[in-house]
């Protein structure tokens, strides 16, 4: 008897393992030179099984997003809400969770794909803008305003605070698919990393000495 194909032995798990394949193969080669063939093909199934889940291309990049980013995002948007600890602890935590997707987690690549890629294509860049970059931002405004209520962080900018808590991270996950792959040396040490950079940010956020906890300014 013919062994029974993967794919009808684990229907439900189609959506999820297509969208594997095409995370691999969107970090691999783009999104602009991506084709469905080449996910179907990298997923072992027919171009036809993958329009019978993803219209077209760009339904397929969404779908890949809110799978693996979104849902995460979420996730931290319902931890904050319960959080019982201190703004720094918040803070901190957010930027492990963030690190530990975007950096060291199989979404690393998509950092590099969303940067040279989507702001071709508007309506791509909108949709991550809203979707990702907006409520990520917003996550950490939040523990920046309430730290600085608290006067546990000194009264700063809290929208470019928290540009400049993320851009670091980027930056790692950017250099993770670039010069450590192709130049001597240059591969980062992912833990050392963070700590230095968490290090860093907190020492800037510090209120002077004897400094009263004050409305955080709006940005």
């Amino acid at each position: 008897m013919q062994p029974v194909p993967r794919w009808r032995r684990r229907k439900s798990a189609r959506p999820a393992e297509l969208i594997d394949a095409a995370l691999a193969v969107f970090v691999e080669r783009g999104y602009t030179a991506t084709r469905l063939d080449d996910v179907a093909r990298h997923a072992g199934v027919t171009k036809g099984t993958m329009y019978l889940y993803f219209e077209n291309k760009e339904a397929l990049f969404k779908a890949m997003v809110r799978d693996r980013i979104v849902g995460h995002i979420a996730a931290s948007e319902e931890l904050v809400e319960s959080f019982e600890g201190s703004a720094r602890e918040m803070l901190v935590l957010l930027m492990e969770r963030w690190w530990a997707r975007s950096v060291e987690g199989p979404m690393s690549g998509l950092s590099k794909l969303v940067m040279s890629e989507v702001g071709t294509f508007p309506d791509l860049a909108r949709f991550y803008h809203s979707e990702v970059v907006t409520r990520s931002l917003k996550l950490f405004e939040h523990a920046l305003r309430l730290g600085m209520a608290r006067g546990e962080f000194r009264r700063v900018d809290p929208a470019m605070a928290a540009r400049l808590a993320v851009a670091p991270m980027m930056m790692a996950a950017l250099w993770q698919h670039t010069f450590a792959r192709c130049v001597e040396g240059a591969r980062i040490e992912s833990r050392k990393h963070f700590e230095a950079h968490v290090e860093t940010l907190l020492a800037g956020l510090a209120p002077a000495p004897g400094a009263s906890p004050g409305h955080p300014i709006r940005g």
